[in-house]
């Protein structure tokens, strides 16, 4: 059993007319129902608020949700003190900015606070992180979130830390376009059989006649969960670096504030870059595989199917012994 009890393990009051009560902490008091180690214990879904700047290098307060650990190593001992893991955190996300060097002092601070029963710590870090995006020809722009997960682990002194980015995006089907270019074809054929000179007003008039939409069916958002493992980083986690790296290999990133040309624009774009869910990975691997600090890699690629009621995935990683695994 776990407890949120106070960092010596007896809480009291600070009302000094109570100061003498002793609370009981029943987490120190007889046996375990069971011993043995546990590989983490701890909290999820902290409420937490993380300094960060933004585009224009102003710091901001974004809100976050925290998940914190460390292992329980003794095998006689019935839990953590999990206050300490939780006023930890608090205390050293108030003052200083978020960075893969305070992330270590709050892994290194857990374990302090619990030497004697644990060897590891992890963090992971939930938020969503804005930017802003102008429109592909209009004169505007409008604001993006985009889920960033931070997660950090430090084990027999060795840290490492995972970045995970989703990006949504647009996938238009090769298939389905090759189906709709051939109806296309027919329809054209049919209409001008045995008429050798079409001129091409006829040919215009033609194409911009209702008769000859045959739009392409199969053509969705999709979406990108990319995790790196970061080799080696600065004073900040590159966060804005890898959606520009994913969004730069798919091309078609979904849009903010879109106009009639906006729109056209996105769909010249899509029928430029027809992908199966097999090419979005094979595209965004070859990105990620370019970047320094990305030791190692996942990528997850899901096309949420207008055909069909279920989806298309694949999966690709970096391929390390050892490393991340599908």
């Amino acid at each position: 059993m776990s407890t949120l009890g106070s960092s010596n393990g007896w809480a009291q009051s600070k009302d000094p007319a109570r100061a003498s009560r002793v609370l009981p902490d029943v987490a120190h008091q007889g046996q375990a129902a069971a011993l043995g180690p546990l590989d983490q214990v701890g909290m999820s879904g902290i409420d937490v608020a993380l300094r960060r700047r933004d585009e224009q290098g102003h710091t901001i307060l974004t809100p976050a949700k925290a998940d914190a650990f460390v292992s329980l190593d003794a095998p006689d001992v019935k839990g953590i003190h999990m206050s300490r893991l939780f006023l930890h955190l608090h205390r050293a996300l108030e003052h200083d900015e978020l960075s893969p060097a305070l992330i270590e002092r709050i892994l290194t601070g857990f374990i302090d606070s619990h030497s004697n029963i644990s060897r590891s710590s992890m963090i992971r870090l939930s938020y969503s992180h804005l930017c802003k995006r102008p429109a592909l020809l209009s004169d505007h722009a409008a604001w993006r979130n985009y889920p960033v997960t931070i997660e950090s682990k430090l084990t027999g002194g060795k840290m490492e830390h995972q970045l995970t980015v989703k990006v949504t995006y647009s996938s238009t089907c090769p298939c389905s376009a090759a189906l709709a270019r051939q109806l296309l074809r027919e329809q054209f054929e049919s209409e001008f059989v045995g008429d050798e000179m079409v001129s091409v007003r006829q040919v215009s008039r033609w194409i911009d006649s209702d008769r000859m939409t045959y739009p392409t069916p199969h053509s969705q958002r999709s979406h990108a969960d990319v995790t790196v493992v970061l080799g080696s980083v600065d004073i900040a986690f590159p966060v804005n670096d890898l959606i520009m790296s994913v969004e730069a290999a798919i091309l078609t990133a979904v849009q903010t504030v879109v106009k009639r040309e906006d729109e056209q624009q996105f769909a010249k774009i899509n029928g430029e870059n027809l992908m199966f869910c097999e090419d979005a990975a094979r595209r965004i691997r070859e990105s990620i595989d370019k970047l320094e600090y990305a030791a190692d890699f996942r990528i997850r690629v899901e096309h949420l199917e207008s055909l069909h009621p279920h989806d298309a995935v694949a999966v690709v990683t970096k391929g390390i012994n050892g490393g991340l695994t599908p």
